[in-house]
């Protein structure tokens, strides 16, 4: 199935009975958090502040005597520091022949009697289906998107995602590594450290890691399994760690490689309106012969907060790994005795005790993964 750009006609966009399908993702569940697309904040600048951020001195204890006292010392002050992200530009054009809209009762394909055509009115459907395009495009951006401030007439605007907002705060490179519940304990302790706030904590995963995360906690002492014997599984969309409750969240805009952890108290999407003609509108464009062309427009960014406040796992396995035989000597092929802590502590123990086979290390005494990887990185550094 293909896009058509340009004039829609009755030969190019024909209709046809049966029931309408689409596999491609149509939930946006970090948008629909945010706000949706009529929801959100406003902005009279395309530039628009996202954190305004400020540091503390690091604590420590006065040492300060009587005679020093008397003497005033030199005054300090805490300077601010502001955070900004951008709008960017959404814009759908819809071109339909007066043809093509008198036609509604032709159909292509296999007919039946009494079968209608699957498209009625087909201006509405294309303005429908072109909002969910701009939906989609969105739950992507505020995902993957990466920032570009527009700096002229023909440079477009591209706003910040939540993954390139967590690279340059706090984020773990799993490296091929297994997701695990160390590289998440990990993970909520950096966060926790860096002075993340936890209001509302959701993790965003894909579909392989959000069946992880249920393996993870499933496992765990003390899950609550229902009181039937006739249903079978578990879905674990909730959790609490020590510092947080979060929602775990399955979203098909996820890298396969990737979690999100985000406080969404935090994220909002930013509007700015079209005087005269609002945020998001639909309005015709110049008629140049029989067809009905219009336009869908709309300036919209993401207001993220201070990066840290969220964080992410990147470059973790993306199918089940081996836990024997030749198949674990394959798996520990992308991790050598120099591999950076959290990518060892990403591993599974199979893994670490046949990187250390292969590179003859002694790892008798280690009783825990803290302790392989400590022996493991030892050589390595020698």
């Amino acid at each position: 199935m293909s896009q058509v750009t340009g004039l829609g006609t009755i030969w190019n966009l024909p209709n046809y009975a049966g029931e309408l399908f689409t596999a491609d993702a149509t939930q946006t569940p970090l948008l629909s958090m945010a706000g949706g697309l009529t929801g959100g904040r406003m902005t009279e600048n395309f530039e628009f502040p996202t954190a305004v951020l400020f540091d503390y001195p690091t604590p420590e204890q006065p040492e300060i005597s009587e005679q020093a006292s008397a003497t005033a010392p030199a005054a300090t002050h805490i300077a601010r520091e502001q955070e900004t992200n951008v709008v960017q530009i959404h814009q759908e054009v819809i071109d339909l022949t007066y043809v093509k809209q008198s036609n509604s009762g032709r159909m292509s394909g296999l007919n039946t009697a009494g079968q209608q055509a699957n498209s009625g009115d087909e201006k509405a459907w294309q303005i429908q289906h072109r909002l969910v395009k701009i939906a989609r495009d969105v739950e992507h951006t505020f995902l993957q998107g990466s920032y570009q401030k527009a700096t002229a007439a023909n440079v477009a605007g591209k706003t910040r995602g939540m993954l390139e907002l967590c690279d340059n705060g706090t984020t773990i490179d799993a490296a091929g590594g297994t997701l695990t519940r160390a590289i998440l304990q990990q993970l909520y302790r950096e966060m926790a450290n860096n002075g993340a706030f936890f209001n509302n904590m959701v993790m965003f995963a894909p579909a392989y890691l959000k069946q992880v995360v249920t393996d993870i906690y499933a496992s765990l002492p003390g899950v609550n399994l229902p009181a039937t014997r006739n249903v079978g599984g578990v879905n674990i969309n909730q959790v609490e760690t020590d510092f947080f409750n979060m929602g775990i969240v399955w979203s098909r805009f996820m890298s396969a490689d990737t979690i999100l952890v985000a406080d969404v108290a935090h994220i909002a999407p930013v509007f700015q309106a079209v005087p005269g003609k609002g945020v998001l509108f639909e309005e015709e464009l110049a008629k140049i012969g029989a067809s009905d062309r219009l336009q869908i427009f709309g300036q919209l960014g993401l207001a993220h907060g201070p990066a840290f406040l969220h964080a992410s796992i990147t470059g973790l396995a993306t199918q089940d790994v081996p836990t024997g035989g030749a198949g674990v000597q394959g798996t520990s092929a992308a991790l050598t005795p120099q591999s950076s802590q959290s990518a060892l502590m990403a591993a599974t123990n199979e893994v670490l005790i046949a990187l250390a086979n292969e590179h003859g290390i002694n790892l008798d005494g280690a009783t825990n993964k803290e302790q392989r990887v400590e022996l493991i990185r030892a050589a390595g550094a020698q």
